[in-house]
């Protein structure tokens, strides 16, 4: 059995060939100067273009990288959780393949590591290459996030990462299926500090986060992490129920002193129940997403399943899920 490296950095993949191969040179050049050892963990998210077969060719020639495939596409937060399931490093960097996180920053990481401090994660002080809408709404959604939720989430801040071996296997205990990582960091705790940096356009291909992506993660965030959208029901309700109250004698006065076709008797009525209708539907959506999240999680199935591992050895790997076991044959 081969020793434990010093540090295991994470790296989830999907359609990255125009990424893997110079993510590799930084990363090494970064690793290498620190004069320990190190692995690298890619997590191949169901790829479609070379990514798998030029993270294979990488594996042959350097030991220390590590192939995880995924049988099928099952999103960024898992392959996330795949990485740090297979990594086995006293000290866990998470980092995507884009290159917009520089891998050099990792060294700074380390250092605060060093000095006791068991995540450190990057916050972003600017962001290029991205647009003005991809702006606006980060923005909107971290400060969102912040507002609402009853853990101290860190503005702008990612999945950029240092954590300390005990916060990952902290991490591992919580297997929910909707995950925002950045979140459940900050709910475990420890002692934590960010350190700041330019966030770089992407070095090559296009954003794996559209808007639908976009929604369902911060959906994911705030279903996870606050009710607020439950609490704030009894609030428009108690509005409605005000409104309701203070508009019957407004209108009562209003018909005596303007005549009773004031308005218009079922016009008003149909107004009424289209905005309360609004409301209802919308709330019931609210509602409906955190039963889907119940669901998700009563169902009890694996967060992931892999299809092929290039790179570890067999006595290393972490058990991550529960095995079926076979019946024994009836005598």
């Amino acid at each position: 059995m081969t020793e434990r490296p010093r540090y295991s950095i994470i790296a989830p993949i999907y359609n990255e060939e125009g990424n893997i191969q110079v993510l590799y040179e930084r990363l090494q050049e970064v690793m290498n100067s620190t004069g320990e050892s190190w692995e690298l963990v890619t997590v191949n998210d169901g790829s479609r273009d070379r990514s798998l077969e030029m993270l294979q060719a990488l594996s042959k020639e350097d030991p220390r990288i590590k192939v995880v495939n995924f049988a099928r596409n099952f999103g960024h937060q898992i392959a996330v959780t795949a990485g740090l399931d297979y990594a086995t490093g006293e000290a866990c960097v998470i980092i995507d393949a884009d290159l917009q996180d520089p891998p050099e920053m990792i060294l700074e990481m380390i250092e605060r590591w060093k000095a006791g401090y068991e995540v450190v994660y990057a916050v972003r002080e600017e962001r290029h290459g991205e647009s003005w809408f991809k702006l606006m709404t980060a923005k909107i959604f971290y400060r969102l996030i912040y507002r609402i939720t009853d853990v101290d989430i860190p503005l702008d801040t990612g999945d950029f990462r240092l954590m300390d071996r005990k916060v990952v296997d902290a991490l591992q205990s919580m297997r929910e299926h909707n995950r925002f990582i950045r979140g459940m960091t900050s709910w475990i705790g420890f002692k934590q500090t960010g350190i700041s940096y330019v966030r770089q356009a992407r070095y090559s291909g296009e954003t794996k986060y559209p808007l639908k992506k976009m929604v369902r993660f911060a959906m994911d965030a705030i279903t996870g992490f606050s009710y607020f959208p439950l609490q704030i029901m009894i609030y428009v309700s108690f509005v409605l129920g005000v409104l309701a109250i203070l508009a019957i004698p407004v209108i009562s006065v209003l018909r005596v002193v303007l005549g009773s076709g004031f308005l218009g008797g079922q016009v008003t009525t149909i107004v009424l129940l289209l905005i309360l209708s609004s409301f209802q539907l919308f709330f019931l959506f609210v509602m409906g997403q955190y039963v889907a999240r119940i669901y998700d999680e009563a169902r009890d199935r694996p967060l992931y399943i892999v299809a092929s591992e290039s790179g570890f050895e067999r006595e290393t790997l972490r058990e991550t899920e529960p095995r079926m076991e076979a019946p024994e044959p009836e005598v």
